[in-house]
């Protein structure tokens, strides 16, 4: 056995991908390329119907289905052929731009790896405007890539791309000032030509000085895509100024090389770059190359149309980017041009909520790209709080970001944003529960907690009844196990009602049996009942739902207290006390319980319990007790609730207290403590009963002392 054991687990650590393993590879140039995962077993495919060993971490999601295993050959445009030659000019930078190039180089970011996605984004940038000039001229386009590469030996991290370029004219303005990025200058040009402005990423001119968080120089070469430009250099240690010459030997577009200082030796490492690559630009538009093997072979599938993306590719997508091992329960895939321009897909996860899950402190779980840039894993402010289950992917071109492309600046489009996400979700929540409501029963059982909280933070009450919708109870006019909405109740009203009534009990036998639903079955009217600790907090937030209030029936009891009925109009003689008899009881009840309750009245509307405790908002005074824990004796209790205690005079218990007050005065103290605390019990008021258990062992003694 031990045996056996051995070589499973041997066999797990060769299969096993280290933990930060790149996504697989996808075809390129239509030709199959081999990824991390595709020298190995594969394990766990949908497609194959296999499940993984528990100790194997899910295939990470790739661009194709699982199968191809041939490698591609290195490919690589970066060379060391460049020369200066003829004269050099220095030049220093702007005034304003030597200011800033300090705040940039020390504190604009909070990551140095950063630099990695800004120089590529410009490599994206130059790309694009070099595929645009030549499509609008009619031209065939080049082989239109970007390629990195990194030289422990030397210390170095180059970037080449063969987009647009520069002249020497350019390479001085646009690398000379900071914020006059030619990505800015291009879209100007092209205000009227959306769809090309849209895909330009670089629009602050500062992304390029952020090589100089990690340089103690910076090298340029840059040859312009016009026929017979020459090529340039442009080079700087940051300090103010920089040099620029003829060099021969460039390639057209655009090759920096960065000089890393000593501490910063980690961007020369290959893996470190990958996973920096990885993290940031894994769904960059163009190839992106590194030592010669392409890295970005994952699809953005936001912006697919959503009929192209089959589910498989769902599940491998939503592994990637949820780091999960599960599937997704529900999948939204989402784009919108107006009022806002957004490309997004959202996943639910199969997996039950743990506690950490629920956690307030975890935050969002969905990442915000722009233009298919990383600009946050993490967007706390693109959801609300509540929605931070939900896993996924939002890129819109509309999102202010500060300077450094790394911050959401709070303004009214974040917040029309969040709005409008906020709202296509709830709409797919509830098109779910039609679709399938056995599923969205498990879905709400798991996740109710999340629409709760939304109810109790939201700020407006028209998003506390969006959200609303969600919920699901079941009710006293269907079957035990059926679940309503507050929709589909309201939908069953009678005419002129204007009232939603629920009942917050533990389960369906206690809430049918409750004192207060009993009183409520004399008015033939709906009941929900509610189950979850949360829900009376929730039902208390939202107040009222479609214009009709929320009433807790424990609060209608004493709102809509009915009058005092004659006796003898609703039982004959001999099955009630009396009048004065009921009179005489209730003025001993009250001086036997003293401050415990604030008075005793008779109620009719009571069958199979003698009694029973109201307070005006019960829920609340629950709920504050629960919270504040203030009251720890019956009197402090009273005082802060001001109970009434509420008796049945037909009920045989109610009968022969009135007996015993007189004959045996004792046990009929010991007898009306046991009703008073039994309906504090059953009003969710008395959390601890152990104090009643003497009490009720010498009611048992007597009983049985009894001929």
């Amino acid at each position: 056995m031990a045996r056996e054991l051995r070589a499973l687990l041997l066999w797990g650590r060769r299969l096993r991908p280290p933990l930060r393993a790149p996504a697989p590879a996808a075809a390129v140039g239509g030709k199959p390329a081999l990824g991390p995962w595709r020298a190995t077993v594969q394990v766990g495919s949908p497609r194959r119907g296999l499940a993984a060993p528990s100790f194997l971490p899910a295939r990470t999601y790739g661009s194709q289905a699982p199968g191809e295993k041939e490698e591609e050959p290195l490919h690589s445009v970066i060379s060391s052929t460049e020369a200066v030659q003829g004269s050099i000019s220095k030049h220093e930078f702007q005034a304003e731009t030597k200011k800033l190039l300090d705040i940039v180089a020390r504190s604009l970011y909070s990551e140095k790896e950063v630099f990695i996605r800004e120089l590529i984004s410009n490599s994206s940038d130059a790309l694009e405007k070099l595929r645009h000039k030549l499509v609008s001229e009619g031209h065939e386009l080049p082989d239109l890539e970007i390629h990195l590469q990194t030289d422990a030996e030397k210390g170095t991290l180059t970037i080449q791309d063969t987009g647009i370029g520069m002249t020497h004219d350019e390479l001085v303005s646009n690398l000379g000032t900071i914020a006059r990025s030619g990505s800015k200058a291009f879209l100007d040009a092209l205000q009227s030509q959306a769809d090309a402005s849209s895909k330009i990423i670089g629009q602050f001119g500062v992304g390029f000085y952020s090589a100089f968080m990690v340089a103690d120089k910076v090298e340029v070469f840059s040859r312009a895509a016009a026929p017979g430009s020459p090529g340039h250099q442009w080079l700087s240690d940051g300090s103010g100024v920089f040099q620029v010459a003829e060099a021969s030997g460039v390639r057209t577009g655009t090759k920096i090389i960065v000089h890393l200082k000593p501490d910063c030796r980690d961007f020369a490492s290959e893996a470190r770059v990958r996973d920096v690559v990885t993290k940031y630009s894994n769904f960059v538009s163009f190839p992106l190359y590194l030592n010669g093997r392409r890295l970005n072979t994952l699809q953005a599938i936001w912006t697919m149309d959503a009929k192209d993306v089959s589910e498989w590719q769902h599940e491998e997508f939503y592994r990637y980017i949820a780091q999960a091992y599960d599937k997704p329960r529900y999948t939204l895939h989402f784009k919108a041009d107006a009022p806002l321009s957004i490309q997004s897909v959202f996943y639910v996860p199969e997996t039950k909520p743990s506690v950490f899950d629920v956690s307030r402190e975890l935050g969002s779980s969905v990442a915000l790209y722009s233009r298919k840039v990383l600009i946050q894993t993490k967007a706390a402010d693109i959801l609300p709080k509540w929605l931070r289950f939900v896993r996924g992917v939002v890129d819109s071109e509309d999102v202010p970001l500060n300077l450094s492309r790394e911050l959401l600046q709070e303004s009214a489009l974040i917040r029309k944003l969040r709005d409008v996400l906020q709202q296509r979700l709830i709409k797919f929540f509830i098109d779910q529960s039609k679709k399938d409501a056995e599923k969205y029963a498990k879905f709400f059982e798991d996740y109710g907690l999340f629409m709760r909280e939304g109810i109790v933070t939201a700020a407006e009450q028209e998003v506390k009844e969006d959200i609303a919708r969600l919920l699901r109870y079941e009710s006293s006019a269907l079957p035990a196990g059926q679940l309503t909405s507050l929709v589909d109740y309201a939908g069953r009203m009678a005419a002129g009602s204007r009232s939603i009534y629920y009942l917050c009990a533990p389960s369906r036998a206690l809430a049918e049996h409750s004192p207060y639903y009993e009183a409520m079955k004399q008015k033939n009217t709906e009941v929900l009942f509610c189950y979850e600790q949360f829900d009376e907090l929730t039902l208390l937030h939202l107040r009222e739902f479609d214009k009709k209030k929320l009433v807790s029936v424990e609060t209608d009891i004493v709102v809509d207290h009915y009058k005092e009925e004659k006796f003898e109009h609703t039982c004959p003689a001999g099955e009630r006390l009396s009048e004065k008899e009921t009179e005489d009881l209730m003025a001993w009840m009250r001086n036997a319980l003293g401050p415990r309750i604030t008075d005793v009245k008779v109620t009719l509307r009571l069958d199979t319990h003698p009694a029973m405790i109201t307070v005006l908002e019960m829920g609340a005074a629950r709920h504050f007790l629960r919270m504040q824990q203030l009251a720890r004796t019956q009197e402090e209790r009273a005082q802060i609730l001001q109970p009434t205690l509420e008796i049945n005079p037909r009920h045989a218990l109610i009968k022969r207290l009135s007996q015993l007050r007189a004959s045996e005065p004792e046990l009929a103290q010991l007898l009306v403590d046991q009703i008073y605390e039994n309906a504090m019990i059953t009003a969710g008021l008395l959390e601890d009963p152990r104090p009643m258990v003497g009490r009720l062992n010498e009611l048992l003694t007597r009983a049985l002392d009894r001929p």
